[in-house]
């Protein structure tokens, strides 16, 4: 009996295992269990139907969703140049395929369990030019940027950054590139940042400087130092100029130096025409001062070694203003009149830089609040009363308002010297503001012209002052420029005669007012 049960359950399994045999038969033309391409699942399905099968799934569209900004985009692979080798991969499934061996196949049939799975990896290439470019599209969709502070071209003045959401751009590529060759997730968050904006700082106040000062056809320079924090701005600032009136500021300096105590009545008459009234007369005998005899050359001999010991050594004279020039001595070399090539054309009797006249007016600013560079060189010579009343000499300088004094209201405490040649124009100021102080120095020049007009040179530096202005009072901006009329800019440093006038006028006349 039991041997007729063991006949009967062997003839059952062996009828079970031809029956199979014939569907595993059957089902042998088709890929087996188990076997997938391009990690997607084509068991028993043929070639064809397996192609069709992997086509579909990698052009199913690349989702970047966000749900901070609520939006979603939907990217065909084939917008980024998605493109996969599926005829490679179609061969190479059936070469596995016709390798498998027929009994290997079959037990794993009957067992309903791959033993030699056939796989076949992804072959696909993407553009990565083109997914760059659908990411940058997203990202300017969806996010809500961080701006930093600008300035307001219309007013000058600056606006506050905002904060905002940022999208990692290089992060999103790499995870649409992972999507791309993924069959099952297609759908990617787009990662966003929450950034409060950066602060007003100097370099965005360099930027604009830059920005104002590109003019074609003109030289233009400038020199800012914060006072508060000693940061500075340079922009073409250790070029070469002519002195101008702008170096009667050393020779105040030298003259409250070598004189004992306060000026006198005479000393003071003559300062207050030098720097008021910008005489070239008054500056020459304040040189007699200077040199303790009647010697204006001398005088100047010893202002330009005093530079020199304070460091500023492209500033100088060796011819006071409208004097001949010596036959032995016709200029003085230094280091930004000894460049290849000159951006100006500064005259030979008297030069300095704008970066060298900020810096002395820094060094008299400090001298007044009792420090600086000033009095450790000259401490039985200078105090700092003498400093203070420097400033307050300067701030007595009413003339040139169209250039540093326009670019800010009225009642800003303002000690500068301006001063104008054929070619070039300058102004050179301290700035006590409400919201900080700091010194400002510029300069406009067409070298080779025969006259600079007015309404090339002042717009510039108006502008320029303005918009340092505002930098420091950002709360309470200067939004207009005042109305006025005013002549062509004249100075005694570049008149043949003490008689020489120039009468052209330039009226300007128009106020230009902005809403805040």
């Amino acid at each position: 009996m039991v041997k007729k049960l063991f006949l009967a359950l062997f003839i059952l399994i062996s009828l079970y295992a031809v029956r199979e045999g014939w569907f595993y038969f059957l089902e042998r033309q088709k890929l087996p269990l188990g076997a997938t391409i391009a990690d997607v699942s084509v068991e028993y399905l043929t070639l064809k139907e397996a192609g069709e099968k992997v086509a579909q799934v990698y052009a199913q569209p690349i989702v970047i969703n966000s749900a901070i900004a609520g939006e979603r985009v939907e990217i065909a692979p084939s917008e980024v140049g998605f493109d996969i080798d599926l005829a490679g991969m179609l061969a190479e499934a059936e070469a596995q395929h016709n390798a498998l061996q027929w009994w290997v196949g079959y037990l794993g049939y009957l067992l309903s369990q791959p033993i030699d799975p056939i796989t076949v990896p992804l072959l696909a290439s993407h553009d990565v030019n083109k997914v760059r470019e659908v990411v940058e599209i997203a990202a300017e969709l969806m996010e809500d940027p961080t701006l930093p502070p600008r300035l307001e071209p219309r007013t000058l003045r600056f606006l506050e950054g905002k904060s905002g959401y940022d999208a990692d751009r290089d992060a999103t590529q790499q995870l649409m590139i992972t999507a791309l060759y993924n069959p099952s997730v297609r759908e990617i968050e787009l990662p966003l940042t929450y950034r409060e904006p950066p602060p007003l700082d100097m370099q965005l106040l360099a930027d604009q400087f830059e920005q104002q000062l590109d003019v074609d056809g003109l030289v233009t320079i400038a020199f800012l130092k914060d006072l508060q924090t000693g940061e500075e701005i340079n922009i073409r600032a250790d070029t070469a100029v002519s002195g101008l009136s702008i170096m009667k500021i050393p020779i105040l300096i030298e003259v409250y130096r070598v004189i004992d105590g306060q000026p006198n009545f005479d000393q003071q008459q003559l300062l207050n025409q030098m720097i008021i009234e910008s005489s070239n007369l008054a500056a020459n005998l304040l040189l007699d001062v200077v040199a303790g005899q009647d010697n204006a050359y001398l005088g100047s001999d010893i202002l330009t070694e005093s530079m020199a010991a304070l460091g500023l050594e492209n500033t100088y004279i060796v011819t006071p203003y409208e004097e001949p020039a010596r036959p032995e001595k016709p200029v003085h070399v230094t280091p930004a009149n000894s460049v290849e090539e000159l951006l100006t054309d500064p005259e030979p009797s008297m030069q300095t830089t704008a970066e060298d006249i900020g810096t002395l007016l820094s060094m008299i600013y400090d001298c007044s609040k009792g420090g600086g560079a000033l009095l450790a060189l000259y401490p039985d010579q200078l105090d700092s009363a003498e400093c203070q009343a420097m400033i307050d000499l300067l701030m007595l300088n009413v003339e040139g308002t169209w250039m540093i004094r326009d670019g800010m209201p009225e009642d800003t405490t303002v000690a500068h010297k301006h001063g104008y040649g054929f070619d070039i124009h300058g102004d050179a100021g301290l700035i006590m503001s409400d919201g900080g102080d700091y010194v400002l120095v510029m300069y406009v020049s067409d070298p080779g012209v025969d006259w600079l007009v007015a309404d090339l040179s002042f717009p510039i530096m108006r502008g320029l002052s303005r918009i340092a202005y505002n930098y420091y009072n950002n709360d309470n901006p200067y939004l207009g420029f005042r109305e006025y009329e005013l002549e062509e800019p004249h100075d005694e440093a570049v008149e043949v005669t003490d008689s020489a006038e120039i009468t052209t006028t330039l009226s300007l006349t128009s106020t230009i007012t902005a809403e805040p």
